[in-house]
């Protein structure tokens, strides 16, 4: 690995993990302080846990022997002195593999039979059967074994005509796609549907994720790959060949699966082109001028049929950068290319990643040190009152005391009485939310009922591109009014908030409206990216049912976990909402029971005022000292090197009275 992506790599690990750090040093200054509120550490903990658990998938596409696994060795397993992932000539992945790492998991190359592609469930619901995969363990130690076990996801099963019709291998509408039959009249299909790889590596301990994909025919077969993995993946690197240039199947599988979509926006940046197998033009012959300006004629030329800058085209020479890893050959290196191949990849991967995350981090920060400086605000104002009516007991007879007691206890009385208010307030609320809530999640299978029902018939399929287009309709019009209930549940509580401020001099305010029309705008993308998995170029394909369900199944399960993610985003709000109202409850309450408390003993004896007064200037310093502190964290809660610049926010502050 050269230092630009390692390094970045490393760098990113180390902010997400000491980013973490600092944010659960605040949730443990919060609760010691006192401060912490329900929906606020909830806030917090969840970012931290994206953050100890974020992961930065990178998706290897191309079609067969182009080179990709062996760019993938070069990149990522070359200090093991050979290869790893199966890269001899021929087609050698022949499944998706995912390789990352999951820390007290063992070390396995999990395998998923190819015969559950007859089973309607989704590789997503697989996942969570364990005892489906055949798992082989892996030693890091002993790379020999590692290589050898993983040759396992090349493995092929001889099967009939009709198991590989069954299985969706064999078409009788697209011939020229089909295995070739053997003179037993058997076909070659991959036995495995899915491969896991579990093991310890630098780069993967530190959250990286690299997803190798089969070609063109078995990414197209395979729906649960192109809808949901690929479209999660936060890079894909399509790998070409310097000896071929863009084929027709290779701009097929970029057109189908890859190239940027009109709205696509942010997701137009994480493609990477590179133009492998550059050392074939290195005859010998030819002068490294010639070489540079042949290598750069196929770079523009496969960057215009792809539609990409041609920036995004890097060659490179994955077998000659693996052997300069191998031999330490720093010219070799730096001629194959693999260098620049990774500081683009560190550029827009890493560092587009970390934005994301700091962005999240400042958002959960800035509610945080909102909701706490208003509850120092109503702290502050409490003990300011208190101040001044103690003050007024100065050199008073007993009755007075008496009095004063009287109307605190009035006072407390009126406040209790209220707090059918806020339990009416409370009820609504939750009810509001249930029916937001279930505007998303109720029946949302139903939305793709219509589109199962055609893709699971056998033939070709009348109007499909409407019935399509109506199922994600249906999907966006469910955010769509789940967005209006939103707001009705913002205008409700900002009025039931106004009210309770006025009454009781809360500083309650209800946070700004969750984005939910952004998970509309998601299922549109959704839409537009597999538009083309329905359009005339898989008419074919879809005449089989079997092939038509897994496509179906796939998009509405992509479809079902944003409407549930926006459902959640709801439940947050509401819960981050309504939490500063309990808050600013105790803190009434418990400010009644210090007044009375200190008038008590103020009666019992008159050294007690002086004693209650000093104890309300320390409270009054601690104040000071928190709001200092909170202004501290305000500074630079997500600095490169951490979370704060603060070793321990706690460290500066007397301990909570």
């Amino acid at each position: 690995m050269t230092t630009s992506f390692s390094d970045q790599l490393d760098r990113h690990g180390a902010w997400r993990s000491s980013t973490a750090q600092g944010i659960a040093q605040l949730s443990a200054w919060l609760v010691e302080q006192q401060l912490a509120e329900g929906g606020m550490l909830g806030r917090l903990a969840q970012i931290g846990d994206t953050l100890q658990r974020d992961k930065l998938m990178v998706a290897f596409v191309a079609e067969f022997s182009r080179g990709k696994s062996e760019l993938i060795n070069a990149i990522f397993f070359a200090h093991h002195g050979r290869r790893i992932v199966p890269a001899s000539a021929g087609r050698t992945t022949m499944c998706p593999t995912e390789l990352g790492y999951e820390n007290g998991q063992p070390s396995q190359l999990r395998l998923l039979p190819i015969e559950t592609r007859t089973d309607p469930r989704p590789l997503s619901a697989w996942r969570q059967q364990p005892e489906a995969w055949t798992a082989l363990p892996l030693d890091a130690g002993q790379p020999a074994q590692m290589a050898t076990t993983l040759d396992s996801v090349a493995q092929v099963l001889r099967v009939s005509v009709a198991r590989a019709r069954e299985l969706d291998f064999w078409s009788d509408e697209q011939p020229e796609n089909n295995p070739v039959r053997g003179s037993d009249g058997l076909v070659e299909i991959p036995m495995w549907r899915h491969a896991l790889v579990n093991i310890d590596h630098p780069l993967l301990r530190q959250g990286l994720v690299i997803l190798d994909t089969p070609g063109l025919n078995a990414v197209g077969a395979e729906p649960d790959l192109t809808v949901q993995l690929l479209a999660d993946a936060h890079a894909s690197v399509f790998v070409l060949a310097a000896d071929t240039g863009v084929t027709r199947s290779d701009l097929q599988l970029w057109q189908q699966y890859l190239a940027p979509r009109q709205g696509d926006g942010q997701h137009t940046d994480n493609r990477i082109v590179v133009l492998n197998k550059i050392d074939v033009l290195w005859d010998g012959i030819s002068s490294v001028a010639q070489i540079h300006a042949q290598t750069d004629r196929q770079r523009a030329s496969s960057a215009a049929l792809l539609g990409v800058p041609t920036a995004r085209v890097i060659p490179v020479s994955a077998q000659r950068g693996l052997v300069a890893r191998i031999q330490n050959d720093a010219p070799l290196l730096q001629a194959s290319g693999l260098p620049l191949l990774e500081a683009v990849l560190a550029q827009g991967l890493v560092a587009s990643r970390r934005e994301v995350l700091r962005d999240a981090v400042e958002l959960a920060l800035a509610r945080v040190r909102s909701d706490t400086a208003r509850l120092l605000a109503v702290r502050r104002r409490e003990l300011e009152e208190q101040v001044q009516e103690l003050r007024g007991l100065r050199g008073k007879n007993d009755s007075v005391i008496a009095g004063m007691r009287y109307r605190v206890e009035q006072e407390q009385g009126e406040f209790d009485a209220s707090e059918k208010r806020v339990l009416a307030l409370h009820a609504v609320h939750g009810r509001l939310q249930k029916e937001a809530r279930a505007l998303l999640e109720d029946g949302m299978a139903a939305d793709f009922t219509e589109l199962q029902r055609l893709l699971g018939q056998s033939g070709l399929k009348l109007g499909l591109r409407k019935v399509y287009q109506d199922a994600f309709a249906r999907a966006m019009q469910r955010v769509r009014k789940a967005e209006k209930a939103v707001g009705e549940i913002h205008a409700m509580m900002s009025a039931g908030f106004r009210q309770l401020n006025a009454d009781f001099g809360f500083a309650l305010q209800v946070p700004p409206q969750p984005a939910i029309g952004m998970w509309a705008h998601e299922i549109e993308r959704i839409a537009r990216a597999h538009a083309t998995q329905v359009g005339l170029g898989q008419a074919l394909r879809l005449t089989q049912p079997a092939a038509g369900g897994r496509l179906a199944r796939a998009l509405e399960s992509r479809v079902r976990a944003v409407l549930v993610e926006a459902a959640e985003e709801i439940t947050s709000w509401c819960r981050a909402a309504m939490a500063p109202v309990d808050s600013q409850l105790r803190e009434r309450r418990g400010g009644f029971v210090r007044r009375i408390e200190a008038i008590d003993r103020i009666r019992g004896a008159a050294s007690s005022l002086g004693e209650r007064m000093g104890e309300l200037e320390a409270q009054s310093a601690l104040l000071a000292a928190q709001e200092q502190q909170l202004r501290r964290w305000s500074d630079d809660p997500v600095a490169e090197g951490g979370a704060t610049s603060e070793p321990s926010p706690a460290a500066a502050l007397p301990a909570a009275a």
